[in-house]
C-alpha cells in the first residue's frame, strides 16, 4: 500500500488516473470532497448528472467528469469513468490503520491449524482445528474461524465475522463486521403435528464457498447448503444485511445491493446488478448482465440482459408505462363516472 500525500499537482493527478487536464497543471488539491462541500483545495467530482449543476458553483480547486462536460470555472480532469477516478484519488490521501503482523496474546489458535507468515491474529480471536489460513491474513478481534476452514493469501476480516466449518475462501476475500460465512440454511420438514413437533430441522452438510476478491459487507450472511455448495464466484461484491441463501450461487463481478435476499437454490448470473432491498424466490435463474432496480421482486426465472422493476418484476419501460397509468387511475375514474351520468 502506498504512503498518503499531503498534496499532489493537477499534473500528477491527471497521470495518475488518466485524465485530461484544463486548468493550472501547478494547481495543487491536498483532499476529496463531494461536489456540494468542497472548498479550495478540494478534488470533487460528477459521475451523477443531478448533480452537474452544483459543478458551476463548486469552490473545488478541480472537478473529475466526462470528457463532453460542459466548461466550468475551475480545473477540470476530463475521463470517461470519473468515479472510478475519484476511487483512485481517495487512495492518494487516506491510510487505513495498519495491522503488523503478531498474534494478541488473548487470541485462540488450535495447535492443528496452519497460519501463513505475516498474519495479525487480534484479541480474542479463534482459528479452530485443522484451519489453513494463507499468507498475509488480518483477523481483527473476536473473528471466528470453525473447524477445517480454508482461506487464502491476503485475506481480511474485520471485528466479529464468522466463517463456519468446512467453508472455503479464495484470495483476497474481505468480510465487513459481522458478516456470517455457512450459517445453517434455512430448512425444515414438515413431520405432522401427531410426531410432535411440526418441523423436523433438515441437517445442513453442505458448505459455502467464496472465491477469489470477494467482499461481503456488516451483517451479511450466506449460508451453507443442505447439500453440495453455496458459491459466490470471483468478484462479486455483498452490501450491508443481504441474504444468501442456502444452495445459490451468486456469479463472478455481480453486486447484490443492500437487504437483497435470494432464497434457496437461487442461480444469480455474472455483472447482475440487484438493488436494494430485491427479493428473488427460490430456484430461479437471473441471466448474465441483468439489472433489477431496487424493491423488485422475481418470482421466476429473468432472462439474461433485462432491466426489471416492480413486483412482480418486468421489464422496466412497461414498468414505469404501468407506474404512471396507476397514478391516473383516480382520475380515469372520476372522466368515466362523468361519461356514464
Amino acid at each position: 500500500m502506498q504512503t498518503p500525500v499531503d498534496s499532489i499537482s493537477l499534473a500528477e493527478l491527471a497521470d495518475y488516473v488518466g485524465a485530461v487536464l484544463k486548468g493550472d497543471p501547478a494547481a495543487r488539491v491536498r483532499r476529496v470532497a463531494s461536489i456540494e462541500d468542497a472548498v479550495p483545495d478540494d478534488l470533487a467530482f460528477v459521475a451523477n448528472p443531478k448533480y452537474a449543476s452544483l459543478a458551476q458553483s463548486t469552490k473545488a480547486t478541480a472537478v473529475l467528469v466526462e470528457p463532453d462536460f460542459p466548461e466550468i470555472s475551475v480545473a477540470t480532469l476530463r475521463l470517461k469513468n470519473p468515479y472510478l477516478a475519484f476511487a483512485k484519488a481517495i487512495e492518494l490521501f487516506y491510510q487505513p490503520p495498519l495491522y503488523v503482523p503478531g498474534v494478541h496474546p488473548t487470541a485462540i489458535i488450535a495447535p492443528t491449524a496452519h497460519v501463513g507468515s505475516n498474519a495479525h491474529i487480534g484479541a480474542y480471536a479463534i482459528v479452530s482445528d485443522h484451519v489453513t489460513l494463507g499468507d498475509n491474513a488480518v483477523l481483527l478481534p473476536h473473528v471466528v474461524l470453525y473447524p477445517y476452514v480454508r482461506v487464502g493469501s491476503n485475506f481480511f476480516a474485520h471485528a466479529h465475522a464468522i466463517v463456519r466449518e468446512h467453508c472455503q475462501l479464495g484470495d483476497d476475500v474481505i468480510l465487513q463486521n459481522g458478516a456470517v460465512i455457512g450459517a445453517d440454511g434455512f430448512g425444515f420438514a414438515k413431520s405432522g403435528v401427531d410426531q410432535g413437533r411440526i418441523w423436523h430441522k433438515i441437517l445442513q452438510s453442505g458448505t459455502a464457498i467464496l472465491e477469489d476478491a470477494v467482499e461481503v459487507q456488516a451483517n451479511a450472511c450466506v449460508d451453507r447448503a443442505s447439500i453440495g455448495e453455496t458459491r459466490v464466484q470471483a468478484g462479486a461484491k455483498i452490501d450491508n444485511l443481504v441474504q444468501v441463501g442456502h444452495g445459490s450461487t451468486v456469479g463472478a463481478d455481480s453486486l447484490l445491493c443492500a437487504q437483497v435476499g435470494l432464497a434457496g437454490s437461487s442461480r444469480i448470473g455474472k455483472n447482475v446488478i440487484l438493488a436494494g432491498q430485491v427479493g428473488v424466490a427460490g430456484h430461479c435463474t437471473i441471466g448474465d448482465g441483468v439489472v433489477a432496480t431496487a424493491q423488485s421482486g422475481i418470482p421466476s426465472d429473468v432472462a439474461p440482459g433485462q432491466i426489471v422493476s416492480g413486483y412482480p418484476a418486468i421489464e422496466n419501460r412497461r414498468w414505469l408505462r404501468s407506474v404512471a397509468v396507476f397514478n391516473r387511475l383516480p382520475d380515469l375514474v372520476r372522466d368515466m363516472k362523468s361519461k356514464l351520468r
